[in-house]
């Protein structure tokens, strides 16, 4: 497999959750927000709701040098909370692909199954108030939507730029951001 050095660096801003389940569509809104702008002809925004094995496929394709996972994160902070995380792909089981579930780490499992992937993962996750059923965000996740969307304009705008204010870690760690 050779690189080619001369094709733009693609990115993938992936939308994913439940929009009948409260803060679980917190990841589609704000692909639906950012499908709006003029982020780059590098960059793809998709929201894929439940469409978990799609994006595994998606991921795996080769195409992206970068994919931002946007979704709903609890991880024990306080709702509206923002995370910055980067997982290690090669640390996730691929046996723990689970079609019934589109947590990052299930949909990373998938990732592997399919064939895996060179691209750069960062997950951009917000702690939940409530993932029962509603189709409203809580006033918390609502207001975290518009720093969650400056966060990937900023990171696919000006690719230097680290996402969030803290440092890498693994998928099950906690790093609040901004």
């Amino acid at each position: 497999m050779s690189l080619d050095l001369t094709r733009d660096k693609r990115t993938l801003v992936a939308g994913i959750g439940n929009i009948f389940l409260g803060d679980d569509g917190f990841g589609v809104e704000v692909a639906r927000r950012l499908a709006g702008e003029a982020l780059g002809d590098h960059v793809d925004v998709a929201d894929f709701g439940i469409r978990g094995v799609h994006l595994a496929f998606e991921i795996a394709s080769g195409k992206y040098d970068e994919v931002i996972l946007v979704d709903a994160a609890p991880r024990g902070g306080s709702p509206g909370t923002l995370y910055a995380i980067e997982p290690e792909i090669e640390d996730i089981d691929p046996t723990a692909a689970d079609p019934h579930s589109l947590t990052p780490a299930a949909l990373l499992a998938w990732v592997r199954k399919v064939g895996g992937t060179s691209s750069r993962i960062v997950v951009v996750g917000c702690e939940p108030a409530s993932l029962d059923e509603s189709m409203d965000l809580s006033p918390a996740v609502a207001t975290a939507v518009g720093r969650a969307v400056e966060m990937v304009r900023e990171r696919v705008t000006r690719p230097s730029t680290p996402l969030g204010a803290g440092p890498s870690t693994p998928l099950g760690a906690g790093v609040q951001g901004a």
